[in-house]
């Protein structure tokens, strides 16, 4: 394995051709072959209503007779390959569609047609398969964002959009990218994680899961920070299951990746300005018109600019236990970005009262970092215990404890650790009835792992 984390799949070479192309018959004939199979089924992939095994069988029983007809001479293996490839550009993704398929797979990069990469288990390697040209790409690319109503062209080179089933793709085209186009598409999973789940991989601890459900239970507002992939959507989420089912909720996003399982939810995302530069709907706009739809929480999928101040207003004036995430590489960062995105909102405001704004709205900062095993962590559980002079004071409650090392195979070893201070927040908790133990903030052993939500129950007496 390279330095940073990289590496190349297994014997990828003797599977990559040299050039990194397809050999040039067997493309010809999938292109002869994918359009005359377009022309013939037509209709009939538009057919929402057919299951999607079975518009598969259909696709791949007339790839079958086009091949026949057009006496395509290929050899079983390349047969079987260009009837995986034309089924997948048909009813998939073309190259990385069993990527998006392989539930172990969280990340796929596409650097250009010739160069796949994938995130699995935190760590990244080169995929074998390639696209057939920039053109196919492309293809790919023009199939995913017309499907949540955009376009990637010239004039938009640059787009966000999300896959049916809520992963987050970001695409860059020409001119932007320099041999490319470039995707990148974050999955989510089809099952939403629950808090036993980041128990068992590691994430949090059972005394730091127990804190953070109460406090989301009890109506604290809450900051999940942290740097890019680092984990904060699936924490958001994994949170948000302790809100109650009468409660009414807001959530803000770009795009749309929460997964809240209340019933009485409202998801709003944002909308880019038109062709003609009109239309836009920012997180802003959605915010000041969230106040009046009567929400009980607002959650916003994550603060970037002004939108900060109408987020910490809605904190102070009733809307107790809002959620959003931040990026950023410490606790005591986000105060800093959360400032400067305040200043961003265009009001001349002194300091002094933006800090005042952030000290009384604000009440647990939680931060996550991806260590260099890939495992994501919760590495700081902090207080703001308010303002002290111009400085907002923080009171770490979980710290993450490096000094045990890392394993014989290089994982992470250590863990989230109490500090022993118990939190101001404890009398808040008490009062909406949220009753914690002291020995919760002790260096005492852990407590059992916390009972998931009645919610998170039901759904696994499902599945089973």
């Amino acid at each position: 394995m390279s330095s940073g984390g990289w590496s190349e799949a297994p014997n990828e070479q003797k599977r990559l051709r040299p050039s990194g192309r397809r050999d040039a018959g067997v493309e010809e004939a999938r292109e002869r072959v994918h359009k005359r199979l377009i022309e013939e089924l037509g209709p009939l992939l538009q057919n929402r209503e057919m299951a999607a095994a079975d518009l598969r069988f259909r696709v791949r029983e007339q790839l079958a007779e086009v091949l026949a007809r057009e006496e395509v001479r290929l050899s079983p293996g390349d047969r079987a390959q260009l009837i995986n490839d034309v089924s997948d550009d048909i009813l998939g993704y073309g190259p990385i569609d069993r990527y998006l398929r392989d539930e172990s797979v969280t990340e796929v990069m596409v650097n250009g047609p010739s160069r796949i990469y994938i995130e699995r288990h935190g760590q990244i390697d080169r995929a074998p398969e390639t696209f057939a040209d920039e053109a196919h790409l492309r293809r790919i690319v023009d199939k995913i964002v017309s499907q949540v109503g955009r376009r990637i062209d010239e004039s938009t080179p640059m787009v966000d959009a999300r896959l049916p089933d809520g992963s987050r793709v970001n695409a860059v085209a020409h001119p932007l990218s320099i041999g490319g186009p470039f995707l990148t598409i974050r999955k989510f999973s089809e099952r939403p994680l629950t808090m036993p789940d980041l128990i068992r991989s590691g994430t949090v601890t059972p005394a730091a899961a127990t804190f953070l459900q109460a406090c989301v239970t009890g109506r604290l507002n809450m900051i999940v920070s942290g740097g890019t992939g680092t984990g904060k959507t699936t924490l958001l989420n994994v949170l948000s299951d302790s809100i109650g089912e009468r409660e009414r909720i807001v959530t803000i996003e770009d795009a749309k990746e929460l997964q809240l399982q209340q019933d009485h939810v409202l998801p709003m995302e944002a909308r880019p300005a038109n062709i003609e530069g009109k239309g836009q709907v920012t997180i802003r706009d959605l915010v000041r018109n969230a106040l009046r739809m009567r929400p009980d929480r607002i959650i916003v999928g994550e603060v970037r600019g002004g939108e900060a101040l109408d987020m910490l207003q809605a904190m102070n004036t009733g809307h107790d236990g809002s959620l959003t995430t931040v990026h950023a590489n410490t606790t005591r960062d986000v105060m800093a970005r959360i400032e400067t995105m305040t200043l961003m909102a265009g009001f001349d405001l002194p300091m002094r009262a933006i800090r005042d704004q952030i000290a009384s709205a604000l009440d647990i900062i939680v931060q996550l970092s991806r260590m260099r095993d890939g495992s994501r962590r919760v590495t700081h559980i902090s207080e703001v215990h308010g303002l002290e002079g111009d400085t907002i004071v923080l009171q770490d409650v979980f710290v993450f404890d490096y000094s045990a090392g890392v394993d014989a195979n290089g994982r992470v070893r250590g863990s989230l650790h109490p500090t022993g201070i118990p939190p101001r927040a404890l009398e808040r908790l008490e009062e909406a009835g949220v009753h914690l133990k002291p020995s919760l903030f002790t260096e005492e052993p852990e407590p059992p792992a916390p009972a998931p939500p009645a919610r998170a129950r039901a759904r696994a007496r499902a599945t089973e």
